[in-house]
């Protein structure tokens, strides 16, 4: 389970069960003129260039290996409202009004990936139903809280309580005093919910190349981006990279830890057994700062994730480990078949909340997701297309979040970021 370079196409599950056909993605050739050059063929950078044809610009996206070969196209899958960091931490950052107005966009990007699926036909096994899961007592108390909080301040009232067979008639497991059913949360085929956003991109009018990495931002009025074999000039550029935006832009240097995250896929299960892990086939993820999550996929796979890794090296002990961790959870599942194993990256802030701006009034982005990015990150297109047609208002609210960059700079950063986490599991442990 190796950490894939940005040109990989991933080995997963997802990528032998895709089922939608994009048609022909050329690299860029020559020089090219366009409104927006859109640079990575994520969910982020498919989700701008379909809003911005869609309001009549010509759009030209530029993607370094395949389109999803990143964390939209291996994650675990899940779309849920809110973000990567409590949303104290933003109501602490901008006040409550701006915080409110952020987790109503939160759950805007939940009926958007609906709507887009519904909308382009996309065979994606949406699904419905999400569990957040507390692993201990404490957790219990964070949860109830949390609950209560979202009801009384932010008006949401989709989260219920689970305890004992409540809970079991979601999740078999002895593992968890209690859970938040989401009635707003599910989940989808993460690669093939990309595929479907770039190929209505495509079919709208964007001109979307593969195997095409910028190499070189020129910016000014008008930017240029230069990739090995082309060049693209165009009014605007949006950059959908998070995790592989690799210098493109200084400033955004440092911003941004690059985490590998790991995924298993079980061989599938029956009918029976698949009715004793998750018989009403909800999502689930545990309430630990380093969190495990799984689901079903549509032929009763269990994809299961977890682990986090910032050195670029597999964990010591990572299959095993993993292996185990899903024998604990379902003894049901002692012993089964994993047929899949792949790792991916994500893109964390320091505070865990995504992190969006402008640089040059002409060049705008969207990342860090940290982890929560099934959902946001098809907002985030949609509003940078709202901002570069000047109805900036919405994409601004979230670009207000205040950012710092890790500590340590570049030898010391991901040192320092080890022995945070290494505080934070031991922690969970507690």
């Amino acid at each position: 389970m190796t950490r894939p370079t940005s040109l990989q196409a991933p080995a997963s599950w997802y990528r032998d069960s895709v089922s939608v056909e994009l048609g022909d993605c050329p690299a860029l050739e020559g020089e090219v003129r366009a409104d927006v050059c859109v640079i990575g063929g994520g969910i982020t950078g498919c989700s701008a260039a379909l809003h911005l044809v869609e309001r009549g610009y010509s759009v030209v996206l530029l993607e370094a290996g395949e389109i999803g070969h990143g964390a939209s196209g291996r994650s675990g899958g899940q779309i849920l409202p809110g973000l990567g960091t409590d949303i104290h931490t933003v109501e602490k950052a901008l006040g409550r009004e701006r915080a409110r107005e952020i987790w109503e966009m939160s759950r805007e990007a939940v009926r958007l990936t609906a709507e887009r699926v519904e909308r382009h036909a996309i065979p994606c096994d949406l699904a419905w139903g999400s569990l957040h899961a507390a692993v201990k007592p404490r957790h219990v108390r964070e949860l109830e809280a949390f609950r209560e909080r979202l009801a009384r301040d932010y008006d949401y009232e989709a989260l219920t309580l689970l305890r004992g067979d409540a809970l079991r008639e979601h999740v078999v497991t002895d593992a968890y005093p209690a859970a938040l059913h989401d009635d707003e949360g599910g989940h989808l085929h993460p690669l093939n919910y990309t595929l479907g956003l770039a190929r209505a991109a495509s079919e709208a009018g964007a001109r979307v190349h593969q195997d095409s990495p910028a190499i070189e931002i020129r910016r000014g009025k008008p930017a240029v981006v230069v990739t090995a074999r082309g060049r693209v000039t165009a009014d605007f550029v949006v950059m959908g990279t998070n995790a592989y935006q690799s210098g493109l832009v200084p400033e955004l240097s440092g911003r941004l830890m690059r985490a590998a995250n790991y995924i298993i896929a079980t061989e599938p299960l029956s009918e029976a057994r698949a009715a004793k892990v998750l018989p009403r086939n909800d999502a689930l993820s545990d309430a630990n700062f380093v969190l495990d999550y799984y689901r079903l996929s549509s032929d009763r796979r269990l994809i299961y994730g977890g682990e986090v890794s910032y050195t670029g090296r597999e964990p010591r002990g990572l299959q095993a480990r993993m292996d185990a961790k899903i024998a604990r959870l379902f003894p049901v599942l002692r012993g089964i078949g994993i047929d899949y194993r792949w790792g991916g990256d994500v893109g964390i802030t320091l505070n865990r909340a995504p992190d969006f701006g402008r640089l040059d009034d002409n060049l705008y982005y969207a990342q860090g997701y940290s982890g929560h990015g099934m959902a946001l990150a098809g907002l985030a297109g949609k509003l940078m297309a709202e901002a570069v047609a000047g109805q900036s208002e919405r994409f601004d609210v979230f670009a207000a979040m205040p950012h710092r960059h890790f500590p340590g700079g570049e030898w010391l950063r991901t040192p320092l970021l080890v022995l945070a986490t290494t505080f934070y599991k031991l922690r969970d442990r507690l």
